[in-house]
């Protein structure tokens, strides 16, 4: 008898160890009950949410604190996601006082039998944990979990500790709460996952590290089933949509960083200047900061610039790889370990993953990438290293054999074998009516290199700033028709007063004698451009370019200003070129548009200038057209010849080399938009004999303007009042007569070309000699 009704006889004991256990759970409460903590930390919610920045459409481009989070009130939470979490985590929440007897029972009759393993905690419980417990395993600490428990339910309505537990709960990542898991996990707001995507998350909380899907995909979509099968059975969902729920494919960020949108250097800004005015609140206060970038430009630089550094690469060769395993370990049962060990202490920087060659044959190369896959490369996607794989003549420090590290990329569908780069690139571009910052790359990958070359680098512009100093030469009388001679020129060292001679010399060493202005532009002629400051006084130009916002203080009073040997950042640039783009005003570049508070109050916004209304006129209208005009040549016949391929007409700028190709630039713009970028290296030394603006920095540009401008309409200025357009002699510059052939230029209504056979403004600056500037 008693054999039979063993399982009665052990119902019954635990029925009274539980009436046992029960009347001292009362007795504890009844002391521990009036000690609690406040409820205030629940009642006077503020969680510490991290300072976020936005681009101007409002996609998130960096965020800034120890927590991901996201604050959502619980009538903005989907249905889906609520019953994903009572399904799973508390299937009595509405029913219960905060803590389930009924759930307790279960779980122990579950335990014990050999049924499904089960925990006891409530979500209130859980929330009376997170806010005010430790996570210790003790008597004591379960008793006050389950006394703040009551005290909660009795203080709070139950949609606010079901908000309280979606906000505050950790799941893995940094992220503290289901809006900002929804980010970090699928880049999407928690509104818009659909149910498999909610019951992968729901799952999370049990074990957020086991369960993280970037690292255990398997257990994470194992624990999914389980919470759809919880929903299915407390009847949250019906049998038909549990089975499509399961068949749903789950498509995760393919970056685990928390943004939209990839411009570390603008975050950086941004961060700096925020701790500059609230110091370390910012990191946990939810300030939002609205930027000016524009996501699909900022999304055209990155492009840009990383092809514009992997095609320097191509055309330098491959360096040789990063490391070498012995082919004797990449075999056995331990061969994926062994891989897997020597790459994990590689960085992947710009999108390039370290990888081990496992074989090579005539036309592949296998690998083993750090994320665990074998690919076979071949075609194209060998370009970079065919000497390294094929030439007996290559040195053993390029040879790629199997077992070398290297790195690859992926694009679309095809990988690459390819190389860190040591050259590093910056572009930056900005609305030149107000001054807007629309993207901005500071280098190759702010994670390898934080110094941003867009703010931070000082360096020579080269030609790049040649059109300032021709804007100062119209105003003193100068025009596009000044012809002025293009040869040879040495200045010695009594007028140097430097204690040696200075012989300059054209970029390709070609003179070619008189030339107009326009064209001297166009062909960055160095001996015209000497003459043309040596006859204005350096002194003269160098007070002229403050206009732009340039400091007379980064270009001496030296005639080796015209060449461009003052220092400039490539944000000075973009200033600069705006002036010329927007009709002669100056703007000062900005990133801020606004600040709000974590409640999406605006607390700060920028009130910036705009040409044409409240920016101050710095030069004439009509020298800006001029200069316009001038450097739109360079872009259809002169030194950025290439940029035509864009098929634009309103296009204009200028290239710039310096001396031993240390530094590449490209300065251009359209009435919209104004974009610099330059390229070189930190340690400055020669990009290669070969290397020019027009080669190395153009080329990133013309890809940049390929995308930005992509459906704006073409845009080109017409001459503004007081501008002329006379034919002239092409060889003379002088009017042209009406028996004669001739081209239309512009000039100032009041410097109009002399008549033919006049020694007017044609023969100005043709002796550089007759000054008193020094070099």
């Amino acid at each position: 008898m008693f054999l039979k009704n063993w399982w009665l006889f052990l119902v019954m004991s635990f029925l009274a160890l539980l009436t046992v256990v029960a009347l001292m759970v009362g007795l504890a409460a009844a002391l521990i009950y009036p000690d609690l903590p406040s409820l205030e930390a629940l009642t006077n919610y503020q969680p510490k949410l991290p300072l976020r920045v936005y681009s101007e459409d409002g996609f998130l481009l960096a965020e800034y604190g120890e927590e991901r989070r996201a604050f959502v009130d619980i009538s903005n939470v989907p249905l889906n996601m609520k019953s994903a979490v009572i399904a799973i985590e508390d299937r009595r929440f509405y029913q219960h006082g905060g803590i389930d007897t009924k759930g307790i029972l279960r779980a122990a009759m579950n335990n014990v039998t050999g049924g499904s393993k089960e925990g006891a905690s409530t979500i209130t419980m859980q929330v009376a944990r997170n806010f005010f417990l430790s996570s210790e395993r003790s008597l004591k600490r379960k008793l006050n979990e389950a006394m703040l428990a009551i005290k909660i339910e009795h203080s709070l309505p139950k949609d606010k500790i079901l908000e309280l537990y979606i906000n505050q709960i950790y799941l893995g990542q940094r992220a503290y709460g289901f809006a900002a898991a929804a980010q970090v996990y699928y880049g999407k707001p928690l509104n818009k996952l659909n149910l498999a995507e909610t019951a992968l998350l729901a799952g999370l909380p049990k074990a957020p590290t086991s369960y993280n899907p970037f690292t255990h995909p398997k257990r994470a979509i194992k624990r999914q089933h389980e919470v759809l099968r919880d929903m299915r059975r407390g009847g949250f969902i019906d049998e038909a949509t549990y089975q499509a729920a399961l068949k749903e494919p789950l498509r995760f960020k393919t970056s685990q960083q928390s943004r939209d949108l990839a411009a570390d250097y603008v975050g950086e800004i941004v961060r700096q200047t925020m701790y500059e005015r609230y110091q370390d609140q910012i990191y946990s206060s939810g300030l939002k900061v609205y930027t000016t970038i524009i996501k699909a430009d900022q999304e055209a630089a990155n492009t840009a610039i990383a092809q514009g550094i992997m095609e320097y690469d191509l055309r330098h060769g491959y360096r040789g790889p990063e490391g070498y395993v012995a082919p004797s370990e990449l075999s056995g049962d331990n061969a994926n370990q062994t891989m897997e060990k020597a790459i994990d202490s590689l960085e992947t920087f710009g999108g390039l993953s370290p990888a081990i060659v496992t074989k090579i044959t005539d036309k592949s190369v296998r690998i083993h990438t750090s994320s665990g896959e074998d690919v076979q490369i071949e075609a194209e996607g060998l370009a970079l290293v065919n000497r390294a794989l094929h030439d007996p003549k290559v040195s053993e420090k390029i040879k790629i054999k199997v077992g070398s590290i290297v790195r690859v990329a992926k694009d679309g569908e095809r990988w690459r074998i390819t190389q860190l780069p040591q050259v590093e690139s910056a572009f930056v571009s900005l609305d030149p009516k107000n001054g807007a910052v629309r993207a901005l790359v500071g280098g190759f990958d702010f994670n390898r290199n934080k110094f941003n070359h867009v703010t931070q680098a000082w360096r020579q512009p080269g030609s790049s700033f040649k059109p300032f100093i021709y804007s100062a030469a119209l105003e003193k009388g100068f025009t596009p028709a000044s012809v002025i001679d293009d040869a040879p020129i040495s200045f010695p060292a009594s007028f140097t007063g430097s204690g040696s001679s200075w012989e300059p010399h054209n970029f390709d060493g070609k003179y070619e004698g008189p030339m107009r202005l326009r064209t001297a532009l166009t062909k960055s002629k160095n001996m015209v451009s000497i003459r043309v400051l040596n006859s204005i006084g350096v002194e003269y130009a160098q007070d002229y370019i403050t206009r732009f916002g340039f400091s007379a203080k980064d270009h001496p009073a030296y005639l080796t200003m015209a060449l461009g040997a003052g220092s400039v950042t490539p944000w000075q640039m973009a200033q600069a070129y705006a002036v010329f783009a927007n009709g002669g005003y100056r703007v000062n570049p900005f990133l801020i548009s606004r600040i709000e508070d974590s409640k999406g109050k605006i607390i700060e916004e920028t009130k910036f200038v705009e040409a044409g209304n409240t920016a101050e006129r710095v030069i004439d209208e009509r020298n800006a057209f001029l200069m316009t005009s001038m450097m739109h040549d360079v872009t259809q016949i002169g030194t950025a010849a290439k940029a035509r391929q864009l098929g634009r007409s309103d296009l204009a700028g200028k290239t710039g080399t310096t001396n031993n190709h240390i530094d590449t630039w490209f300065a251009g713009f359209n009435p919209k938009q104004v974009a610099v970028v330059w390229m070189g290296y930190d340690k400055p030394q020669s990009l290669g004999g070969s290397e020019t603006g027009g080669s190395a920095a153009l080329p990133i540009w013309i890809k940049y303007m390929s995308l930005a401008l992509r459906g704006v309409a073409d845009n080109y200025i017409n001459p503004p009042d007081g501008v002329a357009s006379i034919r002239i002699n092409l060889k003379t510059g002088n009017r042209a007569h009406e028996d004669e052939s001739g081209f239309y230029e512009y000039f100032y209504q009041e410097y109009p070309p002399p008549e033919k056979g006049s020694t007017g403004a044609s023969a100005i600056a043709t002796d550089a000699t007759d000054t008193n500037a020094l070099y």
